[in-house]
């Protein structure tokens, strides 16, 4: 992403900001801040006369879907789910469209984002049961009707060793051609370049089925620690619901144990564990099904190239640093394939 490019993310005129006052009848607004943990979206604090409030542009997401999402939380908050519900517009809306944008509006919860492996043991088996009484309440939503109806089968794409090495030598192309020769470039072509020896000397070890292990239903798709809130060593709020999806449960568990707790190239099994114990307490998944959802998540990292995609594809460099950080940990979790699975099945 480029400096002109982040200026225009962070930055609200004046003439949207007094529309989006009145279309939510904020009164005076006081201070307001861009808020720079929001990687997809753009968010702001406001203090305002009616109060203080989080201020929320959303731009990778449709507006019925958005819409739909936002209705669930008042249902998931009544289950004591730590969410903060949406404020609806003063025509009762809980989306304003301005200025060709989708905006929405939440009361502030007081809290700071917390990495997973500077949570305490107890914290990560609290984020465990925390994340399994979410699927239990989004569960309740869909049978209330607030949510569709869960298909009694599911499948997962497993990308093909063949598709994984088009898509590496089309991004290797990619930095040759539209590289600067930047320390990134360099090492993107490197980074490429064992991604190919990789996939190749690992494909036995994909998944084979295309029908993912254990139970699955509607999930939050996105828990890693830029949309938790912590407050006193508890979970204030969950937050960001662009992403709800069906998943299997497995999925969603393994991908919140990664990004919370593979951290600077390595795995923090012991919280891994942990966060699993905490979530089994609640949710009682087999171990099978949670050693083939790490497998399978493994195998997805290895073939996904994403953040090159956006660095290369879209001029976007914002998830740069996230693309160094999880080549290390697939490296990492390559050399220590059973150890990482063990650590799953023991939770």
């Amino acid at each position: 992403m480029t400096d002109a490019t982040a200026a225009a993310r962070s930055d609200i005129s004046m003439s949207v900001l007094g529309e989006l006052i009145d279309a939510f009848g904020l009164g005076d607004v006081g201070e307001r801040h861009y808020l720079v943990d929001g990687l997809m979206n753009a968010n702001w604090g406001l203090d305002t006369s009616a109060g203080r409030f989080a201020l929320k542009r959303v731009t990778d997401v449709s507006l019925e879907r958005l819409q739909r999402n936002l209705r669930v939380l008042a249902a998931l908050g009544a289950d004591d789910v730590p969410v903060s519900a949406p404020s609806p517009t003063l025509s009762g809306s809980l989306v304003a469209q301005v200025d060709g944008g989708a905006w929405c509006l939440f009361p502030w919860v007081a809290g700071s984002h917390v990495r997973g492996v500077d949570l305490t043991l107890s914290e990560a088996s609290a984020l465990g049961g925390h994340l399994g009484r979410l699927h239990v309440s989004l569960s309740r939503a869909c049978d209330r009707g607030l949510l569709p109806g869960v298909p009694e089968t599911i499948t997962a794409d497993v990308t093909s060793p063949e598709r994984a090495v088009e898509k590496a030598e089309r991004l290797t192309a990619a930095v040759r051609d539209k590289g600067t020769g930047s320390d990134f470039d360099k090492d993107a072509a490197v980074s490429l370049d064992h991604r190919r020896v990789l996939v190749s000397k690992y494909a036995d070890h994909r998944p084979r089925s295309a029908t993912p292990e254990g139970d699955h239903g509607w999930t939050h798709g996105d828990v890693q620690y830029r949309n938790l809130l912590w407050e006193g060593g508890e979970l204030a709020a969950f937050l960001d619901w662009d992403r709800i999806a069906v998943r299997t449960y497995a999925e969603e568990v393994v991908r919140t144990a990664q990004v919370q707790f593979g951290v600077a190239g390595v795995f923090d099994l012991v919280r891994v564990s942990a966060f699993v114990e905490g979530y089994r307490s609640v949710v009682p998944l087999e171990p099978s099904a949670l050693v083939d959802g790490a497998r399978r998540l493994w195998w997805k990292r290895m073939t996904d190239f994403w953040q090159l995609e956006f660095h290369y594809d879209r001029g976007d460099f914002s998830f740069d640093d996230l693309f160094t950080a999880d080549e290390a940990l697939l490296h990492w979790w390559t050399d220590r394939l059973d150890q990482v699975e063990d650590a799953f099945a023991a939770g």
